[in-house]
């Protein structure tokens, strides 16, 4: 029996008010000083008085997040379609995909800086590169775990490698692609929150990367936490949205989905 929306938000919702509970009446107690740990309130506090900053710093990591994902969507399974074509250029490229996962974006910020200018474009790039690896490593499992006897039957029918691809091998590699897509999703938020670090925008149009450098510099430790705090609800609205397309999508034919 499926859960009520209700019961589904309940637990999580009971426990971050114990949690936010719990952390007020320790700071309070204890007599933190408010520039290491500030209590909530003091969090809510900065957020609502610096509202219409957070919200436009969200909507700019939200674009830079949002291109980097979709550009890594949209490589990472013509990439995978690439290598499962071929298993001598997958042994050949499929290290250089695992770069793009091992590489330190920070370390290289500074050159999507050089190669992109400072901007929307270095920080969607900082996304995609954190970003992409999931969508190749899943798509490409999936397109290598199609039965053998199906793969037979589609060959001995005749069927070219575009129909086969098509019918057969893409449909079996979708749970693996929503999967990887799922963690491309928060990826891409900590990889727009990277670039910002080091490309930036413009004062007129900060990110929360920036709103959280310019925050640290000043002590403005509630003002961090707030923006911290929307970042990662930036990336859970991103996953989330992605996890319910995810579910629309398999819910009526794969396993994973139907007693979700």
């Amino acid at each position: 029996m499926r859960p009520t929306p209700l019961q589904a938000v309940a637990p999580p919702l009971a426990a971050l008010v114990i949690l936010l509970v719990l952390w007020e009446a320790l700071a309070r107690a204890l007599s933190v000083p408010a520039y290491l740990l500030p209590p909530p309130s003091d969090v809510a506090r900065a957020g609502a008085v610096n509202a219409a900053t957070l919200l436009a710093g969200a909507v700019t990591t939200a674009k830079a997040a949002l291109a980097g994902f979709f550009l890594s969507a949209a490589a990472g399974v013509l990439a995978a379609i690439a290598l499962a074509s071929s298993r001598p250029l997958e042994r050949a490229l499929y290290p250089y995909t695992v770069f793009l996962q091992t590489v330190p974006i920070v370390a290289i910020a500074p050159l999507l800086v050089l190669w992109c200018g400072p901007g929307l474009r270095a920080v969607a790039v900082s996304a995609f590169i954190v970003s992409v690896f999931p969508v190749i490593a899943n798509t490409l499992a999936g397109l290598r775990s199609v039965e053998p006897a199906l793969r037979d039957l589609f060959r001995l029918y005749g069927a070219g490698r575009f129909a086969t691809l098509r019918k057969l091998e893409l449909p079996s590699a979708l749970p693996h692609l929503v999967t990887g897509l799922r963690i491309a999703a928060g990826l891409a938020v900590i990889g727009a929150i990277v670039g910002e670090f080091v490309a930036g925008f413009s004062e007129d149009a900060a990110g929360l990367g920036i709103l959280v450098l310019s925050a640290y510099r000043q002590l403005r430790t509630d003002l961090l936490f707030a923006a911290v705090l929307l970042a990662s609800g930036l990336g859970l609205a991103l996953f989330g949205a992605v996890d319910l397309a995810g579910r629309r999508l398999l819910r009526r034919w794969h396993p994973s989905e139907i007693n979700r």
